[in-house]
């Protein structure tokens, strides 16, 4: 059943839990016919979030927002893209994303944030910027770069580190939410999960 899903027109490879893959010849033409959407589960072959970084040193901090998404069983890629060393395809994976499945687009932004908003520079894809703790300026030239994209070219900009990948990846399970149903409610019982454990706290 899986086979009956759509895939991205690459070759990918895969370790340590990130993917790592060559765009093909036949991505340009990816581009000029929508792909059906998929429905969000665990099953599904196509992912509806895509979460890049700009080297593997970000991992560290982005596995949380990979371990969320699991969390609500969205199907999802992690992956490195820089910016500056392989801006090309950057720009052709961006430009194809929503053609592939892809829904919301999760990036790691640290110093000069280019990784964010070139990606949201090639799509009109919701781009979520995750702020590195860089070791200059502890992460505050990633925040102040990635908050101040200029006017038309929007990324949503989330927490420096580990809380704003996991609150990017629940930023994307709401905005996946608003035609899912069932997902919807998973996000409503993680809440209450959140408040039960809050309201039944006790103090040693």
């Amino acid at each position: 059943m899986a086979n009956d899903k759509p895939k991205r027109t690459t070759s990918r490879t895969r370790k340590n839990g990130i993917s790592s893959r060559r765009p093909s010849a036949s991505a340009a033409a990816a581009a000029a016919s929508p792909r059906p959407r998929v429905p969000a589960s665990a099953a599904a072959a196509a992912p509806l979030v895509a979460v890049i970084m700009g080297s593997k040193t970000d991992w560290e901090t982005m596995r949380y927002a990979d371990e969320m998404l699991r969390q609500f069983d969205v199907p999802h890629e992690c992956r490195v893209i820089s910016a500056h060393r392989t801006p090309q395809l950057a720009a052709e994976f961006a430009s194809t994303a929503e053609y592939c499945g892809i829904e919301v687009l999760i990036a790691a932004a640290g110093g000069a944030a280019h990784l964010a908003g070139l990606i949201a520079a090639h799509t009109t894809l919701p781009v979520l910027g995750v702020p590195m703790k860089s070791e200059a300026l502890n992460g505050m030239d990633s925040l102040l770069s990635t908050v101040q994209m200029p006017a038309g070219i929007p990324v949503g900009t989330l927490a420096i580190g580990k809380p704003g990948a996991t609150n990017a990846a629940l930023f994307a399970v709401a905005i996946l939410a608003n035609s899912r149903p069932a997902l919807r409610e998973k996000l409503r019982e993680f809440r209450k999960r959140q408040e039960d454990e809050v309201r039944n706290a006790t103090l040693d």
